[in-house]
């Protein structure tokens, strides 16, 4: 019988200092429900904990039977707790902004007469614009530091490896802006009459958005504050698409937590009398369960049944919290 070595709780002891975790996986496997049993559990510790979804398809305010959207709100019934589903209308509207100003400048910089607007227009249709918007708001919240723990319920796997690797992306694509930057400015400088320095707004910015991701690359790689869980179902495609996606989270440098297993069926619970139908399923699940051991050996924290009603509310949360916290439940 395969055991779990540290548990989803022990792993959470022997890591004090965890200040940002975040919860992914394939669509359907239930990030949302136990992203929200963790933050309710780290609450009820005395945390003061922001439960927080950067999933565009936003599901939190579902979740907890209240509006969450736009802003951290305190959840009913959970002291400590507040909620939010980020929105990037705004931030989307504040960079469009922000770029045309830049723009403009640069423009004036080059004497060059044309419109910014054209090319406004072509930087923010970028399919990844919105993405980039996402991931400055989540990088805002981490920032500002105003709670305990951050519990991120991430969009499905592959939007959520692109949105943590932007931290290692931006840094990249800043450091050859500026590089390019610099260059320029130093050719103006050598071609011009006056020895007047000019304030250079594109420059400034630049330096400061390196300093800002560089503060957010070093929480999101930092193992003692930052981990990544990652859910499966007992089934083949969630178990291989998570099977790929640990490998590239380390290729970022963003520290993986583990593997839950979720919606197990109990067979002990269940009787030799359960119908044919749900005995298949519970066959088929131990047969996966054989490959989530091999694995994910050492990495499985928790395994959470499938309960008898959907997670949706305080009260079950609490439910799922008191299963993924358990001390170790094996499996076959």
């Amino acid at each position: 019988m395969e055991q779990i070595a540290t548990s989803m709780g022990g792993y959470l002891s022997g890591h004090p200092e965890l200040k940002y975790i975040f919860f992914g996986g394939k669509g359907g496997v239930g990030k949302t429900a136990l992203a929200g049993a963790t933050a309710l559990w780290l609450a009820a510790e005395g945390k003061r904990t922001l439960l927080a979804s950067t999933n565009p398809v936003h599901s939190l305010s579902g979740l907890l039977a209240q509006s969450v959207f736009g802003a951290a709100t305190p959840v009913s019934g959970a002291p400590s707790l507040w909620a939010c589903e980020i929105d990037t209308k705004e931030t989307i509207e504040k960079s469009k902004k922000e770029i045309r100003e830049k723009i403009q400048w640069f423009l004036k910089f080059a004497d060059i007469g044309a419109k910014a607007d054209d090319f406004v227009e072509s930087a923010t249709m970028n399919p990844a614009f919105e993405e980039s918007a996402m991931f400055e708001n989540m990088v805002d919240l981490m920032l500002k530091d105003e709670y305990d723990v951050y519990v991120f319920d991430t969009a499905p796997t592959a939007n959520a490896r692109r949105l943590l690797g932007m931290s290692k992306v931006y840094s990249l694509w800043v450091d050859k802006m500026l590089k390019s930057r610099q260059e320029a400015r130093t050719l103006r400088e050598m071609l011009s009459f006056t020895k007047k320095k000019e304030e250079d707004p594109l420059l400034t910015y630049l330096l400061q958005f390196r300093e800002r991701m560089g503060r957010a690359r070093e929480r999101l790689t930092d193992a003692e504050k930052t981990a990544f869980f990652f859910v499966t179902l007992p089934e083949a495609l969630p178990i291989a698409v998570i099977s790929r996606f640990i490998g590239w989270f380390h290729d970022f440098g963003i520290p993986v937590g583990g593997v839950i297993v979720n919606m197990l069926l109990d067979r002990q619970a269940l009787g030799d009398d359960a119908p044919e139908f749900v005995l298949n399923r519970v066959q088929m699940q131990e047969e996966h369960m054989k490959t989530v051991w091999e694995k994910f050996a050492g990495s499985v924290r928790a395994i959470v049944p499938l309960f008898d009603q959907e997670v949706r509310g305080v009260a079950m949360l609490h439910e799922a919290g008191r299963a993924l916290f358990s001390e170790p439940r094996n499996s076959q």
